[in-house]
């Protein structure tokens, strides 16, 4: 037989799997787009093909390929939450690595999490230049349950591997051939071929089986070193704070350095099923489809056309001004900024420079790359120069009738079609809207602060807004790398009208009886970056007051009346040293004494039970009444709000998802609760009582 007729004989294993012959060399051919995924299917044709090469005496070596545009790019998420299925990845890879003939990993695209395993299962790797290597498993609360966890020390040594999992970032090909993961980086343009001539070399040099979990030389030196692992956990304390994966993790890379790689698979399980079946990785795995489904809105459809977006205006060189250009010039837009007065115009240009400079000089970008972006932005002082923009955002002061007045202006000004949006944290768009004869191409955009830095959007959708304009807006979001959230035009929309019933409950709890710092603590120890008190001391608490206005009732109030304005000024709710580190204030514990005191409460003891429940619990209640009018369209958009926007820890899976893992009948009960003691200001949704009394969740709206 030919060698051309050698090659083209094929066995089909299924419909997904093909086993060919190149020679003495066996392809196993695995086809399951879009991204090769290792579905039943697939790893049941691994498992055959593995084994038909293995009987094969022509055979000589294995080349395990993915067609399509990347090898396995990790578990079919089809099957998360589902009865498994044989063979399960584990004996996969333990059947590939058993393998008497030499099996050639041929990567490219992604190889992440089973993918990786499956690559360290073969006997070699070969990559192209443009592929990439990772285990991102702990973003879903996990770790690598294939015996990544055991072989990749092996290959590259604890600290890089514990860096690489617990980090769940992706390394380039270079970067893995550095590190040992990957052999040998061939041609990118013809890697079937590369990897076929790899095997035969293999063949000719009778090079041995190079099965990982045989290798020592890597870990050796840091056996009975648990220095090493204590100072990588001291190292990332900060980051992994509340996250139970990353310490599962380490434990696994631990094991695979002081135990036998059998008794460290066996741990590896043992953890990886405990992770898998906890609340945490729930939350984590609901964190990732939402944030797939936040896209997806009912009534418009994936086909709805889009507006061209080539230019767009910024009116405000502040903060959220300078921030959301940033955004639009990352992307390579131009951007025209629009300020009322010189000495503004040109702070705010300065402010944006700096920024990119010092970005600059952590090495995330180039000179260059600043110089091109600063190119993109053309200063102005006149509304007049937004005319050939295609998007307009405002980003002034939160005031309705400035708003309505640039709205107004801008009408005449902006070219039809163009696309007016508004910056707007809590007001009616609708009302912004009407000031213009084009109210269907208005709509807000709300950005949170930092907006070149946070990654939530929230598009607001007006009564009136056209379906392309939403649709615009969505794939603008996308474009600029943020995660948008389409919301109904309310006061404050989703996040910020959550926020409310949360700061009036802390604003109470100081005067019943806690103190700023135990509101605070009990957040924090929930999982938010800081508490509500932090968190004003830190965005400053004259932020919406004025000394003509105030009226010294609130501790707010008071401390701004005596220049304690947070942070910045080196006292508000908390004393601050050189370093800004706070401290309880003993003159603070003071005026919240004397301020119960005068409004006549009787302070009491407060459990932090009742700290966390009045706080959270308000939220969900909100968010209950936000689904309820059809503010947002699916719970799980809620919590993607308030995981992007506001801290909310992700494996909490946002205040939604966790309302149902505490049960919505308790939230319900502690609701009633509250309201026979506190008032209305409880009173549970309607939403809520109707989905407890069917025996609902959230999710089954």
């Amino acid at each position: 037989m030919s060698r051309a007729a050698e090659t083209s004989s094929a066995t089909r294993i299924n419909p997904v799997v093909e086993l060919r012959r190149d020679g003495e060399i066996a392809v196993l051919a695995i086809n399951s787009p879009p991204v090769n995924a290792l579905s039943a299917q697939v790893r049941e044709g691994i498992v055959e093909g593995v084994r038909q090469a293995g009987t094969d005496a022509r055979v000589k070596a294995v080349v395990l390929h993915c067609e399509g545009r990347t090898f396995f790019a990790g578990a079919d998420i089809s099957e998360f939450g589902k009865p498994p299925k044989q063979p399960m990845l584990p004996e996969v890879v333990d059947f590939i690595e058993a393998s008497s003939k030499p099996v050639v990993a041929a990567l490219h695209g992604t190889a992440l999490g089973g993918g990786l395993e499956t690559a360290l299962a073969c006997h070699y790797r070969v990559a192209v230049p443009s592929a990439k290597c990772g285990f991102p498993e702990v973003k879903l609360g996990l770790l690598p349950g294939a015996g990544g966890t055991q072989r990749l020390p092996r290959l590259v040594g604890p600290e890089r591997a514990m860096d690489m999992i617990t980090s769940g970032s992706p390394v380039s090909a270079k970067v893995a051939k550095e590190m040992g993961i990957v052999d040998e980086i061939v041609d990118e343009t013809d890697l079937l071929a590369s990897a076929i001539a790899f095997a035969r070399k293999l063949v000719a040099e009778n090079r041995p089986l190079k099965k990982v979990r045989d290798l020592d030389d890597k870990i050796a030196a840091a056996r009975g070193k648990p220095e090493i692992f204590e100072a990588f956990r001291k190292a990332n304390a900060r980051k992994f704070r509340g996250f139970q994966a990353p310490e599962y993790n380490i434990r696994c890379v631990e094991a695979a350095v002081n135990l036998p790689f059998d008794e460290g698979i066996k741990l590896e399980r043992q953890l990886f099923q405990e992770l898998v079946s906890g609340e945490q990785s729930a939350a984590q795995r609901h964190v990732f489809f939402a944030e797939r489904q936040v896209w997806k809105i009912p009534d418009i459809s994936d086909d709805t056309p889009t507006l061209p977006v080539k230019k767009v205006g910024v009116i405000g060189a502040g903060t959220m001004g300078g921030g959301i250009s940033m955004n639009f010039a990352n992307a390579g837009l131009p951007v025209t900024i629009v300020e009322a007065k010189p000495d503004a115009l040109e702070r705010g240009l300065g402010v944006i420079r700096r920024n990119y400079e010092s970005t600059a000089k952590k090495g995330r970008m180039s000179m260059e790359d600043v110089e091109r972006r600063m190119e993109l932005l053309t200063g102005s002082l006149r509304l007049e120069d937004l005319a050939d923009c295609d998007l307009i955002i405002e980003a002034v002061f939160e005031n309705m009738a400035i708003k309505k007045e640039i709205f107004s202006k801008l009408d005449a000004i902006a070219k039809p079609g163009a696309i007016l949006a508004s910056n707007t944290s809590y007001l009616n768009v609708n009302e912004i809207a009407a000031m213009t004869k084009r109210p269907e191409h208005v709509l807000g955009m709300h950005f949170f602060s930092p907006a070149n830095i946070m990654r939530l959007l929230e598009v607001v959708r007006g009564e009136k807004t056209d379906k392309r304009v939403i649709a615009t807006a969505m794939q603008l979001g996308r474009q600029i790398g943020k995660i948008a959230v389409l919301v109904g035009v309310c006061h404050g929309f989703v996040g910020n009208r959550m926020l409310e019933p949360r700061q009036r409950e802390a604003n109470r709890l100081i005067l019943e009886g806690a103190m700023p710092w135990d509101v605070d603590r009990v957040l924090y120890e929930f999982g938010f970056p800081m508490g509500p008190f932090a968190m004003a001391d830190l965005a400053g608490l004259d932020i919406g007051w004025s000394r003509e206005t105030s009226k010294g009732e609130t501790a707010r109030e008071i401390l701004c009346e005596q220049d304690r304005r947070g942070q910045k000024t080196g006292a508000g709710f908390y004393d601050y040293d050189e370093n800004r580190n706070a401290k309880p204030s003993e003159l603070v514990e003071q005026i919240i004494l004397d301020l119960s005191d005068k409004k006549g409460i009787t302070r009491r003891e407060i459990s932090d039970q009742e700290i966390l429940e009045r706080c959270v619990y308000t939220m969900i209640n909100e968010g209950a009444k936000i689904l309820e009018e059809g503010i947002a369209i699916r719970s799980s958009d809620i919590d993607i709000v308030w995981i992007n926007g506001y801290g909310w820890p992700v494996y909490r899976g946002g205040p939604m998802f966790y309302a149902e893992q505490v049960g919505l009948g308790k939230v319900l009960e502690r609701l009633r609760a509250y309201e026979a003691k506190f008032g209305a200001d409880f009173k549970p949704a309607a939403l809520l009582e109707r989905l407890v009394a069917e025996g609902k969740g959230f999710r089954d709206l």
